[in-house]
């Protein structure tokens, strides 16, 4: 087995907090308390400093990079004498399970449409293009939900490149985590988008390419710029225990939820449950799948403790 090479190059440029935070320069906070309660998670919770500190300087970046591809494609269709159409930009947004991703999504769309220049701004999360839990079922996939093999790739690379085609109307899948399955006949609808931002575990994973050369595309792909929120395995491992508590308080009481057995664990074996979910299924995703992507975003959001972000790592141009 041949050893690692050991390259001294990073591509990326590493800002501690307090450095990055310094680049927000005069970018106003538009967001309130209020708001930033809403856009919170079941156990995240989005302070304020965080947004000033962290997100501020992120959307004046992302910002920058929407109006420069706005600019290009405007250039590149009068070279080639086409008509403008709008051409969304598309964020696509990657980590392990209770990472964080959902909120980060959330406080991102807020942001980002405040901007004049890109107002309207549309969130998908992949995981209403999971195969339905029939055919996970069917092809015994149910423990490797979230897994790669457990999404249906074809509609999911369709719905991008109808989005890059600059068509006016698409639909998207609905997924709802109370019945943990993809709910029939509704659509998320995306009109005329300036901004798309694509949320799910294995949105980096790269395809196998085909000797032949004629590849499927990747996901990300259709990606104009990509984010990975990364943490160490045992403040992942956390704060998903502590979602589950939460949830067996909450959520799981519901006669209709998927999970509503786990309602009436007792405190030790709720904890001893959602601890042995997350070593046998969500680490080896995370291990095997999700954290091998990571060096393929533009920009890796490093957590400590309390979802607080330490470090930004910024691809370097």
């Amino acid at each position: 087995m041949n050893p690692r090479p050991s390259v001294a190059f990073s591509p990326y440029a590493v800002y501690s907090r307090d450095d990055w935070a310094g680049l927000r320069a005069d970018t106003p906070m538009p967001l309130n308390e209020a708001e930033l309660v809403n856009l919170g998670g079941l156990t995240e919770r989005v302070s304020t400093q965080e947004v000033i500190d962290i997100y501020l300087p992120l959307s004046r970046l992302l910002n920058l990079y929407v109006e420069a591809a706005q600019g290009l494609h405007g250039a590149t269709a009068a070279f080639l004498r086409k008509s403008d159409d709008k051409m969304p930009f598309i964020i696509g947004l990657a980590g392990s399970v209770a990472v964080g991703k959902s909120t980060t999504a959330r406080v991102l769309q807020a942001l980002l449409a405040r901007w004049p220049s890109h107002p309207r701004v549309e969130l998908v999360p992949t995981d209403g293009f999971l195969f339905e839990n029939a055919v996970l079922e069917e092809r015994q996939l149910m423990n490797r939900k979230g897994f790669p093999e457990s999404y249906d790739l074809p509609p999911l690379l369709n719905f991008l490149a109808e989005v890059k085609s600059g068509r006016e109307r698409i639909e998207a899948p609905v997924y709802s985590h109370l019945i943990y399955d993809v709910l029939k006949g509704q659509e998320i609808v995306i009109e005329r988008p300036d901004i798309v931002i694509v949320e799910g575990l294995n949105v980096l994973q790269p395809a196998k390419l085909p000797k032949d050369g004629q590849a499927i595309p990747f996901v990300s792909d259709f990606f104009d710029f990509s984010i990975y929120i990364d943490a160490a395995e045992e403040l992942i491992e956390s704060w998903y225990v502590e979602r589950f508590l939460r949830l067996r308080q909450t959520a799981f009481r519901d006669p209709a939820s998927y999970f509503h057995r786990y309602a009436t664990l007792s405190e030790e074996e709720a904890h001893a449950t959602g601890l042995s979910l997350w070593r046998t299924i969500n680490l080896v995703n995370l291990r095997d799948n999700i954290l091998p992507t990571r060096q393929r975003a533009d920009l890796i959001l490093r957590k400590g403790a309390d979802h607080a972000v330490e470090t930004v790592a910024l691809r370097k141009l």
